[in-house]
């Protein structure tokens, strides 16, 4: 639980970590057949797929965008083209091979090198962005959103996979 009477930078910080450390429960003391069970049909989400992209996105957001690291996706576009869900925004589709050993493995080298990446930086401290600047108090705001959205898709694929609900 984030505290309840922080400063903002760290009420924004406990936020992320707090929806972080919810989407590691979701896939904790799960099979790597479990961590691979899909939402509901039509959607390919599977807790697996929601690990990888997230990632990904940490990746992105504070490596290439706050720190301006040109650090490659781990999730490049097949061949011939993507369904604009590869590369930076990828992550989403399970390669036979992968494991959450491994997909773990690389989301927590994320985190670490995010919470670096924010280290030392303000609040109001900007990054170029998309013709503009963006902020890191931005780039937490919107962290914090993509990870309750996608902890909510964890809820529900965890709830499928063995009726476990909560955090």
């Amino acid at each position: 639980m984030p505290p309840l009477d922080a400063d903002e930078r760290t009420t924004l910080a406990s936020w992320l970590d707090f929806y972080r450390a919810t989407l590691v429960q979701k896939c904790a003391d799960l099979s790597e057949e479990g961590l691979r069970e899909t939402s509901a049909a039509p959607s390919p989400i599977t807790l697996l797929g929601l690990l990888q992209h997230l990632a990904e996105v940490e990746r992105n957001w504070f490596r290439r965008v706050l720190a301006q690291e040109d650090v490659p996706s781990f999730f490049p576009p097949p061949p011939g083209g993507g369904d604009g869900n590869q590369g930076r925004e990828g992550g989403w589709q399970v390669a036979e091979d992968a494991t959450y050993a491994q997909a773990l493995a690389r989301w927590e080298g994320e985190v670490a090198v995010a919470r670096e990446n924010c280290a030392e930086r303000a609040l109001d401290d900007t990054s170029p962005f998309m013709g503009a600047q963006v902020t890191l108090r931005w780039i937490y705001t919107h962290m914090i959103g993509e990870y309750a959205r996608h902890c909510g898709h964890a809820d529900l694929i965890r709830e499928r996979v063995d009726g476990r609900t909560g955090v």
